[in-house]
């Protein structure tokens, strides 16, 4: 790191024999000026170096993907919350079936579920997500039962 024509001052230093003659060697091998080489080391010293500077885009990186793992969660959270009330309100609110109606109940069933990964498949393609459009318009809302007033009617 040399800068042409640079005015530069004077600087004494004692260093112990085996640093001088550390110095000395990596001056010959790289046929460098030994105060280049101090000039270098002491450059080093008073900058961040690369394994500061490492660290913290690592830790920067590290609190990016922290905030968007409790995204994840707070999403799944919603989401078995969701499946496990309408589970509970479909399993109160459905009556059995009689023996007979079955075969053409789940003919029907089939023919509902394969309309509804059709639909599945559209949203996820349009990059729409109801979990999302669910949470801003509850959150806002909420009471403390978990149930906004709307549901209560």
């Amino acid at each position: 790191m040399r800068r042409p024509h640079a005015v530069k001052q004077r600087l004494s230093v004692y260093l112990d024999a085996d640093m001088m003659a550390r110095i000395e060697k990596l001056a010959a091998k790289e046929r460098v000026a030994k105060s280049s080489i101090a000039e270098a080391a002491i450059i080093s010293f008073l900058t961040a170096d690369d394994a500061d500077r490492w660290e913290a885009a690592l830790t920067r990186r590290l609190d990016r993907l922290t905030r968007s793992i409790d995204r994840v969660e707070r999403d799944l959270e919603f989401s078995v919350e969701a499946l496990a009330l309408y589970i509970r309100a479909w399993l109160t609110a459905t009556p059995p079936l009689p023996e007979g109606a079955q075969a053409a109940a789940q003919a029907k069933g089939r023919e509902r579920y394969q309309s509804f990964v059709e639909a599945l498949g559209r949203r996820l393609a349009k990059g729409q997500r109801l979990a999302k459009e669910a949470l801003d318009e509850i959150e806002p809302k909420s009471t403390d039962d978990g149930f906004s007033n709307d549901c209560n009617r």
